[in-house]
């Protein structure tokens, strides 16, 4: 990519999103171009299409989607797997009828099958039943990397899908009702701590910054209180879901943005076939770390960083998910990329990061 190519990041609000942006900038890249959802809503076909007409990109991230933890992907299937067709559809389309030069598209390693052989290499996709909470989430990825793949294939275009394992990192989303385990983790443990320790000017700062609920830091006690315990925080423990036995792969945001862009820079879809053969699939690349933690040990770090002192208890009536989700990277390695930040020095980045 020439340094004043026009680049089109879908989502660089987002914790990946953003990634990406801050790394083309710091890599030199001075034509970027973002929309915010007010700005740009890609669920909308017209506008997507207004948008191409208008800016001409040549390269696109896609790395907007709709996302959430296990919690918002139980209770809201039928949006996880609308929203996120619908702006895979629009934005690769619209790159297509446009003539874009390259295309990553941003999945997840939730499109393995729950029982998948570990490590998941890419060859795994599409072998046995997916895991039940996430599988309209998962069906939704499978598609978007299988379009890009078919694209590729029939019109001869050069579209990369890349599967990044859980990731975590500045501008995550702590929401209580709809992030991810580890910043959803890190939020609770640290409002557990302020209760522990009485102080009640950091919680209220806390909601103040995020609201819970219509709940926020002008909210009474009375108010306060009761909602954080439905979220299993209270002044003597914190209540977390599952029974903390899953082992899950985490890879810091950023170094998932450094990946995306050297992939983009020096790899094309021809690099990631097999030799060829009547069937070609599984061309897609795993992103991650190769290496996992049991979520109560992810939960230790995350106390160990914040300083709580008081309990951590599980609630194994709520569901854990896959038990093990651990990608084989050996494809991304060869390709010639590798993460150098572990999670011990991810989470007290993360804390602290959470914390300013």
């Amino acid at each position: 990519m020439n340094k004043d190519a026009k680049i089109y990041v879908a989502g660089h609000r987002g914790l990946v999103g953003s990634a990406i942006w801050n790394n083309l900038q710091q890599k030199g890249y001075t034509h970027l171009i973002g929309r915010t959802h007010q700005e740009l809503d890609l669920l909308d076909a017209v506008a997507v299409r207004e948008f191409f007409d208008k800016e001409q990109p040549e390269y696109v991230f896609l790395a907007a989607a709709h996302v959430g933890g296990i919690m918002a992907n139980s209770r809201f299937r039928a949006d996880f797997i609308y929203r996120n067709l619908g702006i895979q559809q629009n934005v690769i389309g619209e790159s297509y009828r446009h003539n874009v030069r390259k295309l990553m598209f941003l999945g997840s390693t939730c499109i393995y099958p729950r029982d998948a052989r570990q490590p998941m290499r890419e060859e795994e996709l599409l072998t046995a039943p997916l895991e039940y909470t996430n599988e309209p989430y998962a069906i939704a990825k499978i598609a978007g990397l299988k379009m890009c793949e078919s694209f590729n294939l029939q019109y001869g275009t050069n579209y990369i899908a890349v599967m990044p394992t859980n990731l975590y990192g500045p501008q995550d989303n702590f929401d209580l009702e709809n992030s991810h385990v580890l910043p959803a983790m890190i939020r609770k443990i640290h409002l557990a701590d302020c209760l522990l320790r009485g102080d009640e000017k950091a919680v209220r700062t806390d909601l103040q910054a995020r609201p819970v609920a219509g709940v926020n830091g002008s909210s009474s006690m009375n108010e306060i209180l009761p909602l954080l315990q439905r979220y299993g925080i209270t002044a003597e423990e914190v209540s977390l879901w599952g029974t903390g036995n899953p082992l899950r792969e985490f890879l810091w945001s950023e170094e998932m943005a450094d990946a995306c862009v050297f992939l983009m820079e020096h790899r094309d879809f021809s690099h990631l076939c097999p030799s060829a053969t009547m069937e070609i699939r599984n061309c897609h690349i795993n992103i991650g770390t190769g290496e996992e933690i049991s979520i109560r040990d992810l939960s230790a770090l995350i106390a160990q960083a914040i300083g709580y002192q008081g309990r951590i208890t599980f609630d194994s009536s709520k569901p854990d998910g896959t038990m093990r989700k651990l990608t084989d990277v050996s494809k991304l390695h060869a390709l010639g990329w590798k993460h150098r930040i572990g999670i011990r020095e991810g989470v007290e980045r993360l804390v602290h990061w959470y914390r300013m």
